[in-house]
């Protein structure tokens, strides 16, 4: 027969091992369970929020980008469509075009806002904003009447324009930051465009151009072959 003793004993030994084995947790493991849950859903949002960002930056990039290619094109068509149109100015026949670091105008057939419907005078225009950032603007009018539309095209730092010229006594030509007001028109426009450390420089050839002289009423054109009308 069992000894009723040693059975009392072992039976006394599960009840406390089952006792040991199923008191749950307690406050501090909770606590630190709760802890390590939190730490880890904090990251893990941290991560998502990363994550959107960038993707919010990259598709500003990508906008950015998309909306300057945009730009160039519509410069592009307006440069390649450019017509020596001329004015007369107190006795004096001058081109309307003219151009400086931050402002450039001519004339051409293709429009903005109307495609190909006959010659506009185009003006665009670098303006400083609030931030700090210039700002190119584009406006348009027919010749003789009053009245334009404008357009914000493009922000960025550092935007201007610069002019290849040749004078017909040189040989050689050179990039300059302005033109003699109406007496001239480059044989290249080019547009600086700042982008952080970048510096984009874009260069848009002229079909036709000429130069003015300096003559009262009816002056001629000089004008190589091609260039001028």
């Amino acid at each position: 027969m069992n000894n009723p003793a040693k059975i009392f004993v072992a039976e006394k030994g599960r009840q406390k091992r089952f006792a040991v084995s199923d008191r749950g947790f307690t406050l501090l493991e909770l606590l630190i369970s709760i802890t390590v849950l939190a730490f880890i859903v904090v990251i893990m949002m941290g991560a998502m929020r990363m994550g959107s960002r960038a993707v919010a930056a990259g598709e500003r990039k990508m906008e950015g980008q998309e909306r300057l290619r945009t730009v160039f094109s519509l410069v592009d068509a307006q440069v390649q469509s450019q017509v020596p149109l001329t004015y007369e100015d107190d006795g004096y026949k001058k081109y309307y075009f003219t151009g400086d670091e931050k402002n450039l105008r001519f004339t051409t057939n293709y429009s903005i806002w109307g495609g190909q419907k006959g010659y506009v005078i185009v003006t665009y225009k670098v303006e400083a904003d609030n931030t700090g950032k210039d700002v190119l603007y584009a406006s348009e009018r027919v010749p003789g009447i009053e009245g334009s539309l404008d357009t914000r095209l493009i922000e960025a730092y550092g935007i201007s324009f610069g002019y290849f010229y040749k004078n017909p006594a040189e040989e050689q030509g050179k990039w300059m930051d302005m033109l003699t007001e109406g007496t001239s028109i480059p044989e290249k426009i080019r547009i600086n465009i700042g982008q952080g450390i970048k510096k984009i420089s874009v260069v848009f050839p002229l079909r036709v151009g000429g130069e003015i002289m300096a003559v009262k009423s009816k002056a001629p054109i000089s004008a190589g072959p091609g260039r001028g009308i």
